[in-house]
């Protein structure tokens, strides 16, 4: 099969890690009999600086056409000052509105062998494997209104967490869609005890679970689901969730993994329904590091498993991605990482010859 693929390198180490999650991808056609075409765009710094936008409308086409986007990362710190009138992250939100990604997609895995590079107790982390599903345009990040003024008596400012029945509806369905995959157990993150908006989530999300009598739902509230991740994250499987909270929640359970370099995201425009592809874009959820930039020592994991995501979600290979996913536990359970994942006994390898290592095993 062929498929065409857009790749945004970005930013600091995104060019670095982007190489070996392409490498990885060809091992993938080469076992498999696939052919992936790239054309390559920019965003971000980079494109400020060659294209005078953090966007450009050509590279919106080119995703728009494409099967899949595969993304590096964004930012630079030449364009920290809050004054300066483009920001390279300006480029991720448009990118994010053209294409409609409402749905992102944070698996949280832990390895034995990084164990060690966690404050939990290996007891704890034994079995953790569960999915974030995050809603990712709505609630108080783009609900109007939005605003700051002055009065007589001080300063005001007021964020809306405002949410529709459709945009509930469409990121619950992904989360049970996902379930049905997995355990085919889905918990609804809110805080419908205080919130009308979690209350109108809530009872959307009770409507929708008829579509799905094969899967349990579960409500729970978010000071809960903080608990729990810390607690018993044995207990979670997939959890869907409201843009605010998933924000906060998938960076707290990001410490269960031992390392930033290894946490996958993808953001889809469209329900994962079995059988079905949809646009996704994928990416590390960790940021450029541009102090890591060029010394080839960056952690390329996190990049290719969002890649084995890509593979699952807009291309429908689920055999293949699950090869990728396995070549990556392999080389880990024989003690290679890059500098953010070394332990007793651990061998230390490049970005590069991390990438050779996973390419070699899928």
């Amino acid at each position: 099969m062929k498929f065409n693929i857009v790749v945004l390198p970005g930013d600091g180490i995104g060019p670095e890690i982007i190489d070996q999650s392409v490498k990885v991808m060809n091992a993938v056609g080469n076992k498999f009999g696939h052919e992936f075409n790239y054309e390559y765009a920019l965003i971000g710094g980079v494109a400020i600086d060659e294209e005078g936008t953090a966007l450009s409308q050509a590279t919106i086409d080119k995703c728009k056409k494409s099967d899949a986007v595969l993304l590096g990362a964004v930012g630079d710190p030449r364009f920290d000052d809050p004054q300066a009138p483009i920001h390279p992250e300006d480029g991720l939100l448009a990118i994010r509105k053209e294409l409609g990604l409402f749905a992102n997609l944070r698996p949280v895995h832990a390895y034995p062998s990084l164990f060690d590079h966690t404050n939990f107790k290996p007891g704890v982390l034994e079995g953790v494997d569960f999915v974030f599903v995050r809603e990712l345009t709505g609630g108080l990040y783009f609900g109007q209104p939005k605003k700051r003024w002055t009065e007589k008596d001080g300063r005001w400012a007021v964020d809306s967490m405002l949410y529709s029945e459709h945009e509930i509806a469409r990121i619950v369905r992904v989360g049970f869609e996902i379930a049905r995959t997995r355990k085919k157990k889905l918990i609804s993150v809110d805080k419908a005890n205080v919130l009308q908006s979690s209350r109108l989530w809530r009872q959307v999300a009770v409507e929708i679970s008829k579509e799905y009598p094969d899967v349990e739902l579960e409500h729970m509230l978010v000071d809960a689901c903080a608990m729990r991740i810390i607690q018993n994250p044995r207990y979670l499987d997939v959890i869907v969730t409201e843009n605010t909270f998933g924000d906060i929640l998938t960076d707290e359970a990001s410490m269960l993994g031992g390392s930033l370099g290894m946490l996958a995201s993808a953001s889809l425009a469209g329900v994962p329904k079995a059988g079905n592809r949809t646009l996704g874009m994928y990416e590390p959820s960790h940021g450029s590091a541009p102090r890591h930039k060029g010394l080839n020592d960056a952690n390329p994991i996190a990049t290719i498993l969002s890649m084995a995501m890509m593979l699952n979600y807009s291309l429908g290979l689920s055999k293949e991605a699950a090869a990728v996913e396995d070549a990556i536990s392999k080389v880990l359970a024989d003690n290679y990482g890059t500098y953010d994942i070394i332990g007793k006994g651990s061998t230390k390898v490049t970005t590069s010859r991390m990438g050779d290592l996973i390419a070699e095993r899928v």
